[in-house]
């Protein structure tokens, strides 16, 4: 399986444009999948550069409903007339930050683009084939990221309150029996997704590739040194070879955890690699 990072807030090179958000090309024997498409058209820009040929793809994951990972939906439905296009059922509700504590900024993606009937809504699980499982509906309360409280969605009621990120998903891939994970922010905590996985396959996850929400995170603070030392541990003893993290995990947090875990390794835009 070849992975190549289209769209990340870091790059490898200059010719390769960075900003906040994430875009994964992902080719397995049977599919060329698009997971994620960071906030704009930059990760078809960086596409082209890198040989990916976005009108080839056959099946795009959007991880959540936040623009930073489905901006560029309007941009790929533009290039692309055949992908089905996966996403968590609620991802296109209204979707905020919260500010300073005052200011609600919305973060959604754009609901006129809900009527297209290329997408397809996952809810709890989604069999798609023998190689590709998508799935959300992860109950666990272990390590939940605390960049979670300023994150909001709006209701039923019309009340803004805490997001409960029952629109993310995340995609499991079998190759010769080996079970790749792959994850957008993991704000539901990427120990709870990594145990969900585990249940669904009844085996072990053998790599991990997505963000862990740890931006902004304070290392030298107390409390966070004790979140991430836990966070190590679990993620050292659950059974995976190799992480591959990026994105919304945050500079800060990669390298303290990096410091503890030989098997934590970070992608950019325009990283390659094979799993």
């Amino acid at each position: 399986m070849k992975v190549i990072t289209l769209f990340e807030n870091r790059t490898i090179s200059k010719e390769y444009k960075n900003k906040h958000g994430l875009s994964l090309y992902i080719e397995t024997s049977k599919h060329k999948i698009l997971f994620d498409t960071g906030t704009d058209d930059t990760f078809a820009l960086n596409a082209c550069k890198l040989g990916v040929k976005l009108e080839d793809i056959d099946i795009a994951v959007i991880s959540h409903g936040h623009y930073d990972h489905g901006g560029g939906l309007e941009t790929f439905l533009k290039l692309n007339n055949k992908a089905k296009i996966y996403i968590g059922k609620g991802a296109f509700d209204k979707h905020l930050i919260k500010l300073f504590g005052i200011i609600k900024y919305s973060i959604g993606l754009k609901k006129d683009l809900n009527n297209n009937n290329r997408f397809v809504l996952v809810d709890e699980m989604m069999k798609i084939d023998d190689e590709l499982i998508l799935f959300g509906n992860v109950k666990g309360d272990k390590l939940i990221p605390k960049g979670n409280d300023k994150l909001l969605k709006e209701y039923s009621d019309g009340l803004a309150k805490k997001d409960d990120f029952e629109h993310e998903i995340n995609l499991l891939i079998n190759e010769k029996d080996k079970y790749t994970l792959f994850c957008g922010c993991a704000h539901k905590g990427i120990i709870n997704i990594i145990e969900r996985a585990k249940s669904i396959i009844d085996s072990n996850v053998t790599t991990v590739i997505g963000g862990f929400h740890l931006l902004g995170m304070n290392v030298n603070n107390l409390n966070t040194k004790e979140f991430l030392n836990e966070l190590s541990m679990l993620l050292d003893n659950n059974n995976v070879e190799k992480y591959y993290t990026c994105h919304c995990t945050g500079e800060k947090a990669y390298s303290y955890l990096s410091q503890k875990m030989s098997k934590l390794k970070e992608i950019k835009t325009g990283t390659v690699i094979e799993v």
